[in-house]
């Protein structure tokens, strides 16, 4: 064959111990103990992530333990992330739970570079939350 491949699998089946660095789009339903870098990350409702995440584009599902830090971000309603979470785009689905700090970074060809401080709040739910927790 020749050429790149576009993007690569992990299955459900996989354990990974160890960091992932991939310049293709990686798809993940399987464990990984580990840092992952990619250009575009969809993560599994099954998977487990015990690491950090960084990515130009990612779609969590999963569990996960660690900071991610991604530009365009959306966190599916299965996931259960303890993290905190760096951003520039973010959708986060009701139904989801986020244990940690949402921190905005501005896009590239913005003029200032500093992270910018975001605070939720929970429009609907059910329960109480812990301070420094989200759920949508």
């Amino acid at each position: 064959m020749s050429g790149k491949a576009t993007f690569s699998i992990l299955g459900a089946d996989v354990a990974v111990k160890g960091d992932i660095r991939a310049g293709a789009d990686l798809h993940i339903d399987g464990q990984v103990e580990g840092d992952i870098a990619c250009a575009s990350l969809v993560q599994g409702a099954e998977s487990r992530i015990k690491g950090s995440i960084t990515a130009l584009s990612a779609r969590l599902a999963g569990h996960i333990e660690g900071a991610i830090t991604v530009g365009e971000l959306v966190i599916e309603a299965s996931a259960r992330i303890a993290g905190d979470v760096t951003y520039e785009s973010i959708t986060v689905a009701p139904g989801s739970q986020v244990d940690g700090r949402f921190t905005h970074r501005r896009g590239a060809g913005s003029a200032a570079t500093a992270p910018v401080a975001t605070e939720l709040k929970l429009v609907s739910g059910e329960g109480t939350q812990a301070a420094g927790s989200a759920t949508a």
